[in-house]
């Protein structure tokens, strides 16, 4: 159990160091940026024809990417296995 603890503990304190503290400056960047504005009427435009409210839209659109992003993920790692068991079988 003292192993899992120290692991997890571990695990946390290296994320932290990862973090990047300028995200109000990466945050008013992405807010000024032409994509938001562009996402901001692909919003209103799925409200509108899916008959939905723009809360629904937004949340739609980030699923549909989350989803992408998760496939696109599993993808490349299984490219990756491909190619590492590729490289196994032909090293013996």
């Amino acid at each position: 159990m003292d192993a899992i603890q120290l692991l997890n503990t571990a695990i946390v304190k290296s994320k932290e160091l990862k973090i990047d503290d300028s995200y109000e400056e990466r945050l008013k960047k992405v807010c000024d940026s032409p994509a938001i504005e562009h996402l901001n009427k692909a919003i209103q435009s799925l409200s509108s024809s899916a008959n939905v409210t723009h809360d629904q839209s937004a949340q739609m659109i980030i699923e549909l990417i989350r989803d992408l992003d998760s496939i696109w993920s599993d993808y490349v790692m299984m490219e990756g296995i491909d190619s590492l068991k590729n490289m196994l079988n032909t090293s013996n």
